[in-house]
């Protein structure tokens, strides 16, 4: 009689795992014996593969100094560090973006809408920094671009709030102030978290005169982001508008803490210390943006306007000569120059620019330079003469001219 094989019991199992794990063991350690490189941890990957892992880490540490860089608003060092990455690495979505953004800190809007333009060649899909586009396109005047980057972006992807921004960028360039702001609602709807909407509607409400709305937009941005320092610029200018010059400065101020590199923040601060009657301190620091952007017009014509006012007529007439060469199709410049020869009893110079003024905007509505200028600027005796006087055509309200111009910021 046959009996079935033995059926070893549970000792005799783990016995024989125990003895091939021993065994595979032991094959392993000779291995190892055989070829002692594969004991140093650093010899484990070929030398190939170790140059390529630091090849990838050295990109990622100059991407990451550059994002480093145009977070902290040290814009020409972001600028300096991404055109020096590989052009395999530059000629991509994400770096050209950023490096377009870049230049749109910087108000040179010509570089930033070429860079962008070449983002929605190579990587039609992308939405990230569209926004940022649009408002380029905004300072442009460039409403063919923006209107058709509206349509594709919104045609795209609905869901998101940098299609609803160009599209509320598109219709405030055509001064559909209230559709705009409905284009600006949708994008905080879709996305509560994202603080340039709440900025842009902002702007809008400014525009429209609605400055409690305003205010509550440019909060509700802070406190999404506190760094967002164009919110903090919005507050300090609704401020300004309000003569609450104070709490202007104190704004203007925190939003120059956060990005100490724009000329535009310095100008408007220049501009409020010049209204609390800060003149020197107003000059000191409109010569501080100056500096860092020399070609700046709206600080130029801020210069000029104060040396103005100081009666410091030879200094304010060569920076308005100055400044006619950056921007000769200005009106207020030659409406300024105007004055300043009226001052210095030129009256056949003053009415040739007065004439030219009102030849290159007899309506007041096409200017260049965007800017407040506001009758601080004149002495009291100058006042009721600008009111009665026909070039006060140029002024858009009793206390706020609009200065235009492609570097200054109502939508920072």
């Amino acid at each position: 009689m046959k009996f079935p094989t033995k059926i070893p019991n549970r000792k005799t199992k783990c016995k024989s795992a125990k003895t091939a794990n021993s065994s595979n063991l032991n094959e392993s350690l000779d291995i190892l014996r055989l070829d002692p490189s594969l004991n140093l941890p650093d010899a484990r990957i070929p030398q190939y593969q170790r140059a390529a892992a630091d090849s990838v880490m050295a990109l990622l540490r100059e991407l990451g100094r550059g994002y480093q860089a145009l977070c902290s608003y040290s814009c020409r060092e972001a600028i300096n560090i991404l055109t020096s990455l590989p052009p395999q690495h530059y000629n991509t979505g994400w770096v050209l973006t950023h490096v377009g953004c870049a230049y749109f800190e910087l108000a040179e809007y010509m570089q930033a809408e070429r860079l962008f333009s070449e983002v929605r060649r190579i990587e039609s899909y992308r939405v990230e920094g569209m926004a940022i586009y649009s408002t380029t396109l905004w300072h442009l005047q460039k409403d063919v671009a923006l209107s058709a980057l509206a349509k594709d972006l919104t045609d795209m992807d609905k869901n998101c709030p940098e299609a609803w921004c160009v599209a509320g960028n598109c219709f405030s360039l055509q001064r559909e102030h209230d559709i705009a702001i409905k284009f600006f609602q949708r994008a905080i709807q879709v996305d509560p978290g994202f603080a340039y909407a709440y900025t842009l509607l902002g702007h809008e409400f400014v525009l429209t005169e609605e400055l409690d709305r305003a205010l509550a937009c440019f909060r509700n941005a802070i406190r999404v982001n506190n760094r967002h320092y164009n919110a903090w610029y919005g507050l300090g200018m609704i401020y300004y508008k309000q003569e609450k010059f104070n709490l202007a400065e104190i704004h203007f101020k925190k939003a120059l803490s956060i990005n100490p590199q724009s000329s535009v923040l310095l100008c408007h601060i220049g501009v409020v210390q010049h209204a609390l009657k800060k003149s020197d301190a107003a000059l000191e620091t409109i010569n501080r943006a100056i500096g860092i952007d020399p070609k700046n017009p709206l600080c130029k014509f801020h210069r000029a306007s104060i040396l103005f006012a100081n009666d410091k007529y030879k200094a304010a007439l060569q920076e308005l000569e100055e400044l006619k060469q950056i921007v000769p199709k200005e009106s207020l410049v030659y409406f300024l120059i105007g004055k300043v020869y009226k001052k210095l009893g030129q009256t056949h110079l003053a009415l040739m620019n007065f004439s030219w003024a009102m030849d290159l905007d007899p309506k007041g509505a096409n200017n260049q330079i965007k800017e407040a200028i506001d009758k601080r600027y004149l002495p009291e005796d100058e006042v009721a003469e600008v009111d009665d006087s026909q070039d006060s055509s140029f002024m858009t309200d009793a206390d706020d001219t609009q200065l235009h111009t492609p570097d200054s910021d109502d939508v920072l």
